[in-house]
């Protein structure tokens, strides 16, 4: 409280009570995104393992589970029928089916998380990002990219789970997604060796996004 010794106009009390705003803003709902290969994984991983405050959002997916992945941290694994079941209750706060396989957002997951005033991370592919994009024009959406496509190449042929013609079929979604980047609010380059910097660039996006005079806020509304 200002102190009453002190002659303050009402107007520059008033001036100051709009900061409040900025003590404690909305919510964000924000999107990594980028081709296959480029290490959405990797990033959202090393981000839980910083301890970053945010809400990470585990994607559903019906596609196999790979040996090193966790079900119900790197994504949540159900059968095809349970996905289809998912889509029918409009349990899902997004979905698409990519290289013949459906990757979709628990509704509740995001919805819980905004509520509680937590910021909502989610990693999506091109296409779920573009449609979270038209659901909620207010997120934050960042596109992650290889420094080169000698570097996105060598990363998807790392893949020793995928066929040589699965990784051609990626590389050529890839390409094709990558004239996407403009529809994004940020680039952030995934150089080699560098994820830490990769991370810290995400989140100092978030904290800008912050201290916006003009800010995003999450609507909900449209999701519920």
């Amino acid at each position: 409280m200002v102190s009453k010794e002190l002659n303050v106009s009402v107007e520059a009390q008033r001036a100051f009570a709009d900061i409040e705003r900025f003590l404690k803003p909305a919510p964000l709902l924000i999107v990594v995104s980028g081709p296959s290969g480029v290490g959405k994984d990797s990033v959202i991983k090393r981000m839980r393992e910083l301890s970053y405050p945010f809400r990470f959002v585990v994607t559903a997916t019906d596609r196999p589970r790979r040996p090193d992945e966790v079900d119900g941290v790197d994504y949540y694994f159900v059968s095809t029928e349970r996905f289809q079941e998912m889509i029918s209750r409009n349990e899902l706060f997004e979905y698409a089916r990519v290289y013949d396989q459906y990757k979709g957002i628990p509704k509740a997951q995001v919805l819980q998380a905004l509520a509680g005033g937590e910021d909502v991370l989610m990693r999506l592919d091109v296409q779920g990002a573009s449609t979270l994009q038209r659901i909620v024009p207010q997120a934050v959406s960042i596109f992650l990219t290889p420094p080169s496509l000698d570097v996105l190449v060598t990363r998807l042929s790392k893949r020793a789970t995928d066929s040589r013609q699965q990784i051609e079929h990626r590389l050529a979604i890839a390409l094709a997604e990558m004239g996407c980047i403009e529809s994004f609010d940020y680039v952030v380059v995934n150089r080699e060796g560098q994820l830490d910097e990769t991370v810290r660039q995400v989140a100092a996006i978030i904290t800008a996004e912050k201290c916006r005079t003009v800010q995003r806020g999450a609507v909900v509304e449209s999701i519920s």
